[in-house]
Formats: structure tokens, C-alpha cells, sequence
């Protein structure tokens, strides 16, 4: 089911997170209990009855205290609950969401307090379950406690403080290998734990070498090229633009088989410089040398990050990659593209393309519902709509008609590639969708997808400036193909007039390899034309696996003025959370 918040828990205020710590660079070992406590007393914490965010554990606590009348602290030292009660306590209102009067008449014996269920954290990293327990634990300093009589009395009581002592440690430590298997906690290892020589690098978790491997086929080169699309995209743009490109210093980032090289370089770039981590790389240096441009691109095999520039070539005037994955961000190439520019590119320097956008619309994605969730409803009779549940987790990557889209699309996140930093990448952003049905309809589904703009001087481009949609037969390849090297008085001419070139990945365009991204609703939207949603659109990358993306929607619906229920504000907030991967 759908997590539903009041209407009052949308705030549409844009924001952008931006993710990632630094260390300060403290060379001071932290044992386990000092890192939970700072990290509970530094870290926001949402309350526990509301979706209030607070700035610590600590005020979290003491707003509970003072707005539901429930001291979590007080509650725990009064039922004598350990530290997994406590634990269970905490997940068990996350996640069942009791009012705070029912939770008064708990004697602490009830089955939730020995459930292994309420040991998985709700919420990763949950600044409660971190805080230190020492505010709430018994204490052998409380009344009625008197001091030892002799000498073999303190020694017995210290033996017996000692094994407690021992036993919340492996509390902690069982604790802590639990939720090591749910959640990623690379941060909280590098945190805590000291470098272990004996530890291999093939513990640690790696991103890359499946993403490069998947590179290394034909097939999937062959899918990229084809797409007319975003092949003659970049092609009219190197081939129109000789200012920018003659006698330029290029790199191209992620290069594949080196088809932007070529273009580069038969637009009259001085030098070309190839990087690919993948095989095939292998595969570009011969693509160049059978071309005949091996003394203008050089190919290197590797890590944009790690490689260094041939020894002549401090930086360069453009960069050219096709970085762009599933929701333009899938895969997280652009933080590659990115380290490039700050490492290699001139100040003046140009990326291209320079700028995309991504748009998110309605649709009813009729089809694809009825593919992925209703056809399992009837299945010769029998009810297989289990069988459907799960797919509303993750985006699905397929295309829409134009003749599904219920709305202008809005723009969540725009891109200027000339200053955006990697942590941008990771944002939220407030939507507004009207509906532009004719009739009364059901949306089953967000649809996002991107547009990109190549401009020649690398400065923004302005909001109203329209994308080119590419029609049936379309595509520019035509218009810049030459068998030559040479480029043609008449392109030289029309550079004046080709200053931007742009595609579209949306529905109204040519289907591209990228199609669409497809966020199903488990709780169909009923429209009709004037139909308002509005909400929250939460990207950022997975932390279980850095190429892959976790997508949060909040949204709510504003029926319009002509609609039954004639409602004037939002309803209820929908919460769905998707992965795309």
C-alpha cells in the first residue's frame, strides 16, 4: 500500500540535498559508543509520532515530550527495557504508527518486545536507535543502592558491572552486524574502524566492474549508434560548429568505440583524446588507426578520474561524452564527466552537450498497466495479482505513446554541466502537473524523461527555450554526413544559424534507446482536464549501489473546479518509493 501523510506535510518550498560527508581529518580514534553518540547528536531526526524533522536525537525527543506527552527515555527506565527493547520500541512506532496514549498502557512484556521483525531499522540510520544510552539505562548510582561493605563485596560488584558491561558491548556489536545486512554502512566502517592491513580490496563493495564490463559487447554499442536520435544530435552539432572544433584539444569521456572522436576529429580538432575504462578500448584504437586518425586521437584505457593527459596537454577546449543513462542519471556517469571538467577543462573550455533537463508528466500508461499489473488479475481463473505487487518498486524503463500524456510536462532538475557539482545530483524538487484529459481519465503513472541542449558558447540556456522534437524520418545525420575530411563551404556558412542543437527523449519525439521512465501508481490518479497534482519529486543515488538511483514521489490532487467532489484544496499526501536500476 501507499504511505499517506496529511496534506499539510507537503511543503512545495524547492530544496536540494546534497549528499556525502567529509572527514574532518582528525587523526583521534573514536571507539563505537563515542561515534553513535555524536552521530545521534549531529544528525537530523524525524519525530516519532509525525513527519516533523528536528535537528537531533535529542530535540526529537524532548518535541515528542512536549507536542504527544510520550518520554521515550522515561518510558524505557520505567519498564526496564534493554537495549533491543528499546530498539524494538522505536521501530515498532516507525513502522506500525501507534498513537502515544495507546503506548502509555504497555507493560513491556507484549510480544513487540520480543520480536525479531522490530530489530530491522525503519529508518536507516535512525539517530535514535544510535543515540547513547546512557540517559536512559539503569544506573548504579540511583537511590537504594548503598556502597559495598568490604572489600569482597566491591570486587563481587565490580565483576558483576564488568560482565554487564560486556554485555551491552555484544549488544551493540549484534546490533550493528543485523543491520550491516540490511542497510549499507560503508560510512559508519570508515568511521569507526581502524585500517586492517589484513583486509583485501576485494572486500569492499565495488560499483564498477559489472557497469565497465557491460560495455565490452557489441551489442550494446550497436543500440547507441542506431539510435538516430542521439547519434546525428551529436554529429550536427561537432559537424556544424568547425569554430569550435578546429584545431581544438578534445576529450571525449567514456568514448566506447570512438564514434564522437571520429566526428571530432573529421571537424578539424588538433588533438582527440579517448577515455574508456572498459575492453573496449581496445576495440577504438583500432577503429581510429582504420580511419586513419591515429595521429590525431589517442585512445587510453581507464578511469577519468586516474588518468593523466598525454604529456603535451595540460587541458583541453571541449569535452564531448554521452554520459546519459535510464532518467538521465541512472548510472552515474556524469560524476565522472564532471571530475573531468574540474580536472581537465579550460576555463573558457565548452561541455557538450551543455545543458538537459529533466521532465516529468502524467500519463494513464494504459498498456503498460495492463502488461506489468492487471494481467495478472485472471490468469484461467485464478487470482495471480501477487504476482504484481512488486513491480510497483521499481521505475520501469519502456516507452509511452503520445496520445498517453494527460499533462505539460514540468521540469524537476535542470542541468548547466558548465557549474553543477556531483553533490547537486542528488536533490529534491517540487512538481506541479495539470491535466490537460479531455474526458474523464486514470493516470497510472509519472513519466519522466530528458532533454538535452548542445550550445555552442557553453552558457545556459533560457528557460523558454524550446527542445527539438524529432518527428518519424527525422534525425539531422543527413544534413552533416560527408565522405570527405574536409568540411563544406555550406556547412561553414550555416554556423551562425546552428548555434543550438537540442533532442528530446520525451513521448512527442522519436523513441530513443533512453524510452522513458515509467513510476506506476499503485493508487491510480482519477483526472479530468484542469485536474491539478502537486508534490515532491526526492532523486538520489542508491546506497547500496552507487549507479543505481532511489526515486521518493509525494504527491497530492487538487480535483478541478468542475469536478464532483468540488474540493478546492489537496488531499491527502501519497508517498511511493521507487528504485531504478
Amino acid at each position: 500500500m501507499s504511505l499517506h501523510l496529511p496534506a499539510a506535510s507537503l511543503d512545495l518550498a524547492e530544496t536540494h540535498s546534497e549528499s556525502g560527508s567529509e572527514s574532518n581529518g582528525s587523526d583521534v580514534e573514536e571507539s563505537w559508543s563515542d561515534w553513535v553518540s555524536d552521530s545521534a547528536n549531529s544528525k537530523p531526526c524525524k519525530s516519532l509520532f509525525e513527519e516533523k524533522m528536528l535537528g537531533s536525537a535529542a530535540e526529537a525527543l524532548d518535541y515528542d515530550k512536549k507536542a504527544h506527552k510520550f518520554d521515550l527515555n522515561a518510558f524505557c527506565k520505567d519498564k526496564a527495557l534493554g537495549f533491543h527493547g528499546r530498539v524494538r520500541l522505536i521501530n515498532y512506532i516507525r513502522k506500525d504508527k501507534p498513537t502515544a496514549s495507546s503506548l502509555r498502557s504497555l507493560s513491556g512484556t507484549e510480544p513487540l518486545f520480543s520480536s525479531d521483525d522490530y530489530l530491522v531499522p525503519v529508518i536507516e540510520d535512525d539517530p535514535l536507535l544510535l543515540e547513547s544510552p546512557g540517559d536512559w539505562s539503569d544506573s548504579e548510582d540511583e537511590p537504594g543502592v548503598s556502597a559495598p561493605p568490604d572489600l569482597t563485596a566491591a570486587s563481587k560488584r565490580i565483576a558483576v558491572l564488568e560482565s554487564k558491561l560486556a554485555a551491552a558491548r555484544q549488544e551493540l556489536a549484534d546490533y550493528k552486524s543485523l543491520i550491516s545486512q540490511r542497510v549499507d554502512i560503508t560510512r559508519i566502517k570508515d568511521a569507526v574502524d581502524a585500517p586492517d592491513e589484513n583486509i583485501t580490496s576485494s572486500s569492499k563493495r565495488d560499483d564498477d566492474t559489472h557497469y565497465f564490463q557491460s560495455y565490452e559487447a557489441n551489442d550494446i554499442h550497436a543500440v547507441m549508434i542506431q539510435d538516430k536520435v542521439r547519434t546525428s544530435s551529436y554529429a550536427s552539432f561537432i559537424m556544424t560548429h568547425p569554430v569550435l572544433f578546429q584545431d581544438a584539444v578534445v576529450l571525449d569521456v567514456g568514448c566506447g568505440t570512438g564514434i564522437l572522436s571520429l566526428f571530432a576529429a573529421r571537424a578539424g580538432a588538433k588533438r582527440v583524446i579517448s577515455v574508456d575504462a572498459s575492453d573496449v578500448a581496445a576495440k577504438a584504437r583500432e577503429i581510429v588507426k582504420a580511419n586513419g586518425f591515429e595521429d590525431i586521437i589517442t585512445v587510453i584505457q581507464g578511469k577519468v578520474e586516474q588518468i593523466t593527459l598525454p604529456d603535451d596537454i595540460s587541458h583541453v577546449d571541449v569535452i564531448i561524452s554521452e554520459w546519459m543513462g535510464y532518467a538521465l542519471l541512472y548510472e552515474s556517469m556524469l560524476d565522472s564527466v564532471l571530475r573531468a571538467r574540474d580536472r581537465f577543462l579550460k576555463p573558457d573550455g565548452v561541455m557538450a552537450p551543455s545543458q538537459c533537463r529533466m521532465m516529468l508528466c502524467l500519463s494513464d500508461a494504459s498498456e503498460i498497466y495492463k502488461e506489468r499489473i492487471s494481467f495478472w488479475n485472471d490468469i484461467y481463473g485464478f487470482d495471480l495479482s501477487a504476482m504484481g505487487e512488486e513491480v510497483f518498486n521499481d521505475a520501469i524503463v519502456d516507452i509511452v505513446g503520445p496520445d498517453t500524456i494527460m499533462s505539460d510536462p514540468y521540469m524537476v532538475k535542470d542541468l548547466h554541466l558548465g557549474d553543477i557539482t556531483a553533490k547537486q545530483l542528488d536533490f529534491i524538487a517540487p512538481f506541479t502537473l495539470v491535466s490537460t484529459a479531455e474526458r474523464r481519465t486514470k493516470v497510472h503513472a509519472l513519466v519522466l524523461y530528458f532533454d538535452t541542449f548542445f550550445d555552442a558558447t557553453g552558457a545556459p540556456v533560457p528557460p523558454q527555450t524550446p527542445v527539438h522534437v524529432t518527428r518519424d524520418g527525422g534525425g539531422a545525420l543527413a544534413e552533416v554526413w560527408q565522405l570527405g575530411r574536409k568540411p563544406s563551404i555550406a556547412r561553414r556558412q550555416s554556423v551562425k544559424k546552428q548555434e543550438l542543437v537540442s533532442f528530446s527523449t520525451g513521448p512527442r519525439s522519436v523513441p530513443t534507446h533512453w524510452k522513458h521512465t515509467i513510476f506506476l501508481l499503485r493508487e491510480p490518479i482519477v483526472v479530468t482536464e484542469g485536474t491539478v497534482v502537486v508534490g515532491m519529486f526526492h532523486c538520489r543515488k542508491s546506497e547500496t549501489n552507487s549507479r543505481e538511483l532511489d526515486i521518493e514521489v509525494h504527491y497530492s490532487v487538487k480535483p478541478s473546479a468542475g469536478s464532483d467532489s468540488g474540493a478546492e484544496t489537496p488531499g491527502d499526501v501519497v508517498v511511493q518509493i521507487y528504485k531504478v536500476r
